[in-house]
């Protein structure tokens, strides 16, 4: 079997800095990793390939220095990975994104299976996996707990609801992507940072792929963003004392001079 998991570069932090004159992140001092839930879709790939043999490529959309995120997952047992990074891809929404995924797993070729994490952790959109399968023309399942069996070209797997869960049949080739309830990822080996170390990751771009370019970076998305920020929090408070009933009755009179309450 011919596997393809997704990964993506994200800053490694959960507290984001903002530029207050560019309005842009800001990004020096902080490192980069993995997105975490790519991690599970890594390590379902490795126990597939262990379960019913084959290979696994990983894929990476991003600047060059992802090249050390594809290094990662390489020493954790990944056969071998890529690197989508061109200028050209620069500013891409998730639907250029997608497609450009998508003229590379096209590009791999003979893939039986892609799987993604469920989201990532910087945008936490959850619309590549679904629209990169919608572009390969392939069924594809989200949130997925659990793979039972791949056998005679189909698989099934069970996918989480808010009931429960549901168990699905789906014919090959297609795309999942999963939760991290699915597994434990697992650390690497000495033998596998040994290997990493001396990768060479190849880098694609528009003409390795064949894209069109008006489908890829700012030409290919129909969504930009246009400025991100930190809401301002604005905490105000004022201390009523007296009697209560005094107290309820400023209170009152306060909240209708704020026109929180109406009489």
């Amino acid at each position: 079997m011919k596997i393809v998991v997704c990964v993506k570069q994200v800053p490694g932090t959960t507290e984001v800095k903002m530029n207050p004159e560019t309005n842009t992140l800001i990004r020096e001092g902080i490192p980069n990793v993995v997105n975490p839930f790519d991690l599970y879709a890594v390590e379902e790939a490795l126990r597939l390939k262990e379960r019913f043999g084959g290979t696994v490529t990983a894929l990476c959309m991003g600047p060059p220095s992802a090249a050390e995120q594809l290094k990662e997952v390489i020493s954790l047992g990944v056969d071998e990975a890529f690197l989508i990074s061109n200028r050209a891809f620069a500013g891409a929404d998730t639907l250029a994104t997608a497609y450009t995924l998508s003229k590379a797993v096209e590009k791999v070729g003979d893939v039986d299976l892609v799987l993604c994490g469920k989201q990532a952790i910087d945008g936490d959109t959850a619309q590549v996996g679904p629209e990169l399968a919608e572009n390969l023309g392939w069924a594809h399942l989200t949130y997925v707990r659990k793979i039972n069996d791949v056998t005679d070209g189909k698989l099934v797997a069970e996918r989480m609801t808010d009931e429960g869960y549901e168990r699905v049949e789906l014919q090959l080739p297609a795309l999942l992507t999963v939760v991290k309830e699915i597994n434990e990822p697992r650390m690497p080996s000495l033998k596998g940072m040994m290997r990493a170390k001396k990768a060479e990751i190849p880098v694609w771009g528009p003409e390795d792929l064949g894209v069109e370019a008006d489908r890829i970076g700012l030409n290919g998305s129909p969504t930009q963003v246009w400025k991100t920020f930190v809401p301002e929090h604005r905490v105000e408070g004022e201390i009523f004392t007296g009697e209560v009933s005094e107290q309820v009755k400023a209170l009152v009179q306060r909240l209708i001079e704020k026109k929180i309450v109406s009489v």
